[in-house]
């Protein structure tokens, strides 16, 4: 039996080019003969972690405050990254974006691991962030997208509550530190190989064909 390829994916629930980079890196997986022996756990990455859970302000406002750019430009980068996300099959909506801290996402996605559902929560935060406006901010409303895809609410919510997987998140974040992890999305394969960015399905492949040997 081949060993298993392991990709660990450093990614934020509030990163638009994180969800960009999940479809590429599926797309390289489809085309990988070997997609069976991967396996991909996403780890926590806060993009802003100042961010409070309710901000009071569209997508323009906080990235106009954040990154100190003017309303114009920001408003032509997020179109831009619209037509990217667009080009992939995914349709961003950020003028119904509810921005939040994603502290509790984080660990909601640790809780779904140890349930063997993480894949399955990072598709459906994702789509309930960038395109359908849901909060992901708040435990409660993480409980409910959690059971949609067949976690238990009630386990969710009081794992959530009661901080349980707060550390993991928090040992994540310092691995990411100490590999010089500044932005996401950023893929560690087999621990080997570093790769930064939403690549194209193309780079991701010729990575994967290279830690296959």
């Amino acid at each position: 039996m081949p060993s298993p390829i392991t990709v660990d994916v450093w990614s934020d629930i509030a990163c638009p080019w994180c969800f960009i980079g999940k479809r590429r890196f599926e797309a390289a997986l489809e085309r990988f003969d070997g997609r069976d022996d991967v396996q991909a756990t996403y780890r926590s990455f806060e993009l802003a972690p100042d961010t409070p859970v309710d901000f009071s302000g569209s997508e323009i406002d906080f990235l106009v405050r954040h990154k100190g750019l003017a309303p114009d430009r920001v408003e032509a980068m997020l179109e831009q990254v619209r037509g990217i996300a667009a080009e992939v099959g995914l349709d961003y909506d950020f003028g119904s974006l509810q921005h939040t801290k994603t502290l509790k996402a984080h660990e909601a996605l640790h809780h779904a691991k140890a349930r063997g559902r993480q894949l399955e929560l990072a598709e459906r935060l994702f789509r309930a962030y960038f395109e359908e406006g849901r909060h992901v901010g708040r435990p409660a409303e993480l409980a409910d997208l959690a059971a949609e895809v067949g976690l238990d609410r009630a386990e969710t919510l009081e794992a959530l509550e009661s901080g349980t997987y707060a550390d993991a998140v928090a040992a994540d974040i310092a691995q990411a530190r100490e590999y010089g992890i500044s932005g996401v999305p950023f893929y560690v394969f087999d621990g080997r190989y570093g790769v930064s960015g939403a690549q194209e399905p193309e780079t991701f492949l010729e990575v994967l064909e290279k830690v296959r040997g």
